[in-house]
């Protein structure tokens, strides 16, 4: 039995090293290639892969904007006069472009008018006639735009001279912020040249700033003094000058030296 038994392991052995050897000795056969070619994704994997991310997202979706267009703005056509109908009952009309200058004569309601000039800064116009006059624009009915009519204040119209008057000096013109206060020396009014008991010995000619533009203002006062606001942002530099006011005409003016801001 034991001799049997020996002999079953002996031809075990044998037939494992011959598969042994069997395996060793078998040469691998290539195998035939394929026919298919294979098709090459020419697209960059990041490209398909990655979203678009938000400054992509934004650029894709804006217009290129035009190019600007400036416009020219377009002039205003002057013209030599207006005609005017007087809606007063009775307008004055005055030397200067204000009421606070003397009185020249008076206009009935329904007077036809010619005006031909106008101020640089309010309202006031100016009337055609023997004598030139001025008068509240807000009071008379005008066949046309009164700012087509030409700025003829203060450069082609000059006030009546007193001869009678030397013209205050300016004393100082401070400022503070805003405001402006200006001093002269008083001028003493001999009785029996006041035009009436409401008349004004001083006018203040103030051009001024507010809100961007220049606004003319003819302050009056009987103090050798005055106190005014004058801002910032104007393209024109604001200016002023005092006269004397009394019957027979004005007397300066004296230009008043502007502070800075």
């Amino acid at each position: 039995m034991e001799q049997e038994t020996k002999t079953s392991m002996k031809k075990i052995l044998t037939s494992l090293a011959l598969v042994f050897l069997l395996s060793a000795c078998m040469v691998p056969i290539d195998a035939p290639p394929d026919p298919t070619p294979v098709e090459v994704n020419t697209v960059a994997p990041t490209a398909m892969l990655l979203a678009p991310t938000e400054t992509e997202t934004v650029s894709a979706t804006i217009t290129p904007l035009l190019p600007a267009t400036t416009e020219t703005p377009t002039a205003i056509p002057f013209v030599e006069s207006l005609e005017a109908v007087v809606t007063a009952d009775l307008l004055s009309c005055r030397y200067g472009p204000g009421a606070e200058y003397l009185y020249l004569y008076g206009l009935k309601k329904g007077a036809n008018i010619e005006l031909i000039g106008r101020t640089g800064g309010n309202n006031w116009v100016m009337v055609k006639g023997k004598n030139l006059c001025w008068l509240n624009a807000k009071f008379v009915e005008i066949n046309g735009d009164p700012q087509t009519l030409k700025v003829t204040y203060p450069e082609e119209y000059k006030l009546p001279v007193s001869p009678y008057y030397a013209p205050p000096a300016i004393l100082s013109a401070k400022r503070s912020g805003n405001n402006i206060k200006v001093m002269w020396t008083d001028v003493t009014l001999r009785a029996g040249d006041e035009e009436d008991e409401n008349m004004f010995i001083y006018i203040a000619e103030i051009w001024r700033c507010e809100g961007g533009k220049i606004i003319f203002d003819p302050l009056a006062t009987n103090e050798a003094d005055i106190t005014f606001v004058d801002e910032s942002g104007c393209e024109v530099p604001s200016h002023g000058r005092v006269f004397f006011q009394e019957k027979h005409g004005y007397a300066g003016p004296a230009d008043i030296p502007w502070p800075v801001k």
